[in-house]
């Protein structure tokens, strides 16, 4: 089943050369976000027979398709990438060449009407990564008050009618519970008076309740850190944001080792005391081709960032 499921991966060669794995065909890499495993086949492809490949996924149907890559180059298991590091721990790898992140849901996760993730398609109200972990999006929506659904939503979903739509779930749940993505999307349509063309009156409403499912920003901001942490001094971190909260919070942690004398407090500009040094290079901000978008519009809102480990961060 797993194998059927077409997923095409963004922005896959743009990567793959921003990692530099034809300059280090014998280095160490890690795919934090396997999915279906286009970015990690493409990457040994380009790896020697001293290269590896290590791969994270917290979703157990990810982690299943790893089983379909037969090559000893290559380990993965089932791990959010915030916990980065124990995994590498467990692997007995102190750094890595390289690092890889595709943040948000895969086309596999939004076909599949059982996961939830779809207000196309009728399924259990889940949205969760890993259905193992946490409460589900019903759950959620079931048992909070208005004022943290509208939070939720106002914040992850940039959602202007966030108000309207809490209101309408905790009245619609008085009623009987929210248990389906097709109840939640009537009921966002009803609330949300005005959308942009094109776009489903629910996509920022389903949006914002899988970020705070999954807790994604906070796991992507824990994340970035354990990778720059784990990266070789030259070695290069790969990140494809799929919406501006991501795509904002990549950006700044960059900016932020890479400029860090911006970051300084004003009043501490005047004292004697050493400039930080900068610890992170920008190399590229990549948005998809014509081509590509044509060949897969879910590329459309895709951009990536890379970046290169210039020193450790000082300390003291």
């Amino acid at each position: 089943m797993v194998a059927d499921l077409e997923h095409i991966p963004v922005l896959l060669r743009p990567t793959i050369d921003g990692l530099c794995v034809s300059e280090k065909p014998d280095g160490v890499f890690l795919d934090c976000t396997f999915g279906r495993g286009g970015h990690s086949r493409l990457l040994l492809s380009c790896l020697g027979q001293g290269g590896r490949l290590y791969a994270l996924d917290r979703d157990p149907q990810a982690v299943s398709a790893m089983s379909m890559i037969e090559d000893s180059r290559f380990a993965g298991r089932q791990c959010a990438f915030a916990d980065l590091e124990q995994a590498l721990d467990q692997w007995g790898l102190d750094q890595v060449d390289g690092v890889m992140m595709d943040i948000g849901v895969s086309s596999p996760q939004i076909d599949q009407a059982e996961r939830g993730f779809s207000f196309r398609r009728d399924g259990p109200l889940d949205m969760r990564m890993d259905p193992s972990v946490g409460e589900s999006a019903a759950e959620f929506l079931n048992r909070a008050d208005a004022r943290d659904i509208k939070e939720v939503i106002k914040n992850y979903g940039e959602e202007r009618f966030a108000v309207q739509i809490a209101a309408a779930i905790v009245a619609r749940r008085q009623e009987r519970p929210l248990t389906t993505t097709l109840d939640l999307a009537q009921i966002v349509a009803g609330a949300v008076r005005t959308r942009e063309p094109g776009q489903d009156p629910a996509t920022r409403t389903f949006q914002a309740l899988r970020i705070h499912v999954n807790q994604e920003l906070a796991q992507l901001k824990q994340g970035l850190a354990a990778a720059f942490k784990r990266l070789k001094i030259g070695g290069r971190l790969a990140v494809i944001s799929f919406h501006s909260l991501e795509d904002r919070i990549t950006k700044q942690f960059i900016e932020g080792l890479a400029n860090p004398k911006s970051l300084q407090d004003a009043r501490l500009r005047k004292l004697p005391i050493a400039e930080p040094s900068p610890c992170l290079k920008k190399i590229a901000r990549i948005k998809p081709s014509a081509e590509e978008i044509a060949a897969n519009p879910r590329s459309r809102s895709s951009v990536l960032r890379v970046a290169e480990k210039l020193a450790e961060v000082a300390h003291g």
